[in-house]
């Protein structure tokens, strides 16, 4: 079942069902299973499906995906999770293997995406696996290494001219149309692949014996990772497996910044960073869901311009950690709260690094 958190009104489980409510907001599953007391031995050759009894979505298709390392960052006085190491690239994958193994679940044959090119992949690459026909509209500008990624696949790929959100446009008119028959499996709408990205709240807490960090920082666009990461602490904390949740900070791109201007007034910043094209979401699906998580752990949003965003990234590389430029703004934010002593020194912190640059 399906339920919209904000008027309540109930959907079932099927293909036909609606993709967002018709009150306009996204829907999520209305249950999802009780964990045990105890964290069980995890069988890390499932991968991210060693946590499959904290999810409302059951496993049928999948590439091992999950278990990215937690390595130290001394630089920052942090660790970063590589979310970058999985079979597409990116973290998206922890999403498409939930949202695809739901759509083999209702026996769909046939998926749609709009995608600026990590979610595309990812959700291209799952449904071939999975014998699914895909579809993905992706901006006419979108990176070359990430197009060939999804071509490859054999799905049928739209490029749309103009802005991300006229590629969203494109896509679910094409949805609500006669123009296609296809199931709806969009990063930013279908419950699904929050299922999937909860999973690296989960990992974080096993590989710290059980214990979430005072601060997790991520990139945020439409805020997959970001509502994910507060659903999976927050199932954690609930089943008694950590005891605190983490103050989760969101780090937007300048010049495409909403959560940060809904927090603030204003983006700080007036330089437009396009740099960081993963996260170009001027209007996030769940709005008032990645605020009321903001609130909820006393965390906060906050935008990056290009220059630093660029700075970041060149000293990741240096580093060894070949990311993708959209990564870079979450460690520059990191920077930029410890600056204003939103984070105080000597505080436990998580960085998630979300893309690969074998892509750019």
């Amino acid at each position: 079942m399906y339920r919209c958190s904000s008027c309540g009104r109930s959907y079932t489980e099927s293909a036909d069902s609606p993709w967002r409510c018709a009150c306009g907001h996204a829907l999520d599953f209305a249950e999802r299973p009780t964990p045990p007391a105890t964290p069980p031995e995890l069988d890390r050759d499932a991968g991210l499906w060693a946590f499959e009894e904290l999810l409302a979505v059951d496993r049928q298709v999948t590439l091992g995906e999950g278990w990215t390392p937690l390595v130290e960052a001394p630089d920052r006085d942090a660790e970063y999770k590589l979310d970058w190491l999985f079979p597409t690239g990116s973290f998206k994958d922890r999403g498409a293997t939930a949202t695809i193994s739901q759509a083999l679940e209702l026996g769909v044959d046939r998926v749609v995406e709009d995608s600026s090119g990590n979610a595309g992949a990812a959700i291209a690459t799952y449904a071939a696996r999975a014998g699914i026909d895909a579809e993905i509209f992706v901006p006419a500008s979108a990176k070359p290494g990430k197009l060939r990624a999804i071509e490859r696949t054999g799905a049928t790929v739209r490029k749309i001219e103009g802005s991300r959100q006229d590629v969203t446009d494109a896509c679910i008119a094409a949805v609500e149309g006669d123009e296609t028959d296809a199931w709806y499996a969009s990063h930013a709408w279908n419950p699904a692949f929050f299922e999937g990205t909860a999973t690296m709240a989960c990992e974080i807490g096993a590989q710290r014996g059980w214990t979430a960090p005072d601060v997790l920082v991520t990139p945020l666009g439409h805020g997959t990772l970001f509502l994910g990461a507060s659903r999976g602490f927050s199932r954690l904390k609930e089943a008694g497996w950590i005891e605190e949740m983490p103050r989760l900070y969101g780090i937007q791109a300048a010049g495409s910044a909403p959560i940060a201007a809904a927090r603030h007034g204003s983006d700080r910043s007036t330089e437009k960073n396009d740099l960081a094209d993963g996260i170009q979401i001027q209007k996030p699906a769940r709005r008032e869901q990645l605020l009321t998580a903001i609130e909820q752990t006393g965390g906060d949003a906050i935008a990056v311009g290009a220059d630093r965003t660029e700075e970041v990234y060149d000293q990741l590389h240096r580093q060894g950690l070949y990311t993708e430029p959209t990564c870079a703004v979450a460690p520059a934010g990191l920077d930029v709260l410890r600056d204003r002593g939103e984070i105080a020194p000597g505080e436990d912190v998580v960085v998630a690094l979300t893309g690969s640059g074998l892509k750019t």
